[in-house]
């Protein structure tokens, strides 16, 4: 179960348990389209609130609204408790293209979109999936502020961002959330990570695990795997929960076998030793 590693407040919601899911491989090839297996997908999800997770993180550019769609066949009507986080802001005319479009308009009608898909009436997080260097950044803040005053939206949230763009987007609405790319192998938002511990928002970071660059069979993070009899995955997982309270990693997995793993890393210590081992180079 999921009751290791604690929990963390997003906003005006409920808390969550700090081992949420990301549901974006949970779909076709090249994130495109729904999965090939959509049976096997429904289970994994389930799989993941019965084990105890309670904040799940999408997207509707991830397979082009399949993961929101498959979300809701399983899981709608949703559990008490369960957080859903999606995102607008990026656009894929083609299964290698991730492209920013952050135009007010699109924002409205992307978030329109998600509601029908998650069948719900309010997106419990919305989130800003880049800023869109060709719109103002006022405009595009401005658009999720309307979003949750006409209450579609509960909590926002943006991805992607400095920490100065997220001041910025903070001077017009409250922001409860950041989702950058961070890993033990990627820590180039460590001062995203300090600033969202300092002002009480939760950092999501996106693809958690960097196994490539994680499991040499020399590193330090096998070795230390090794001594506790735990997976690579788990203790990067561990050390990301370790890393700040604020910390809230969304790994994500077609395997159930995975998904257990993932889950059972909270409850993973790792000691002072080992943090201070693992917080060194990495390696290249």
């Amino acid at each position: 179960m999921a009751s290791g590693g604690g929990s963390v407040a997003i906003g005006t919601g409920p808390r969550v348990r700090r081992v949420g899911f990301g549901a974006l491989h949970l779909t076709g090839p090249d994130l495109w389209g729904p999965p090939a297996d959509h049976d096997g997908a429904v289970r994994v999800v389930r799989r993941a609130v019965e084990l105890g997770v309670t904040f799940i993180d999408t997207a509707d550019s991830y397979g082009l609204g399949a993961s929101e769609e498959l979300l809701a066949r399983a899981l709608h009507p949703y559990p008490d408790g369960l957080v859903i986080a999606t995102k607008a802001g990026k656009t894929r005319p083609s299964a290698g293209e991730w492209l920013p479009l952050g135009r007010p308009e699109y924002l409205r009608q992307q978030a329109e979109l998600s509601l029908r898909r998650l069948k719900v009436e309010r997106i419990d997080l919305f989130q800003l999936h880049c800023v869109d260097p060709q719109v103002p950044a006022a405009e595009q803040f401005g658009a999720l502020k309307t979003l949750q005053e006409e209450g579609k939206v509960r909590d926002v949230g943006l991805s992607e961002v400095t920490v100065e763009q997220l001041e910025e987007a903070r001077r017009c609405i409250d922001v409860v959330s950041v989702q950058n790319r961070y890993n033990l192998a990627d820590r180039r938002h460590e001062a995203m990570v300090d600033h969202c511990e300092r002002e009480g928002i939760a950092f999501i970071p996106w693809e958690p695990l960097d196994l490539g660059r994680l499991t040499a069979p020399d590193g330090a993070v096998a070795a230390t795997a090794k001594a506790l009899g735990a997976t690579p995955a788990q203790v990067a997982i561990a050390w990301l929960l370790r890393r700040s309270p604020v910390m809230l990693p969304i790994p994500g997995t077609r395997s159930l076998r995975h998904l257990a793993e993932n889950v059972a890393s909270g409850d993973l210590c790792l000691s002072d030793a080992d943090f201070a081992t693992l917080s060194g180079p990495v390696g290249p």
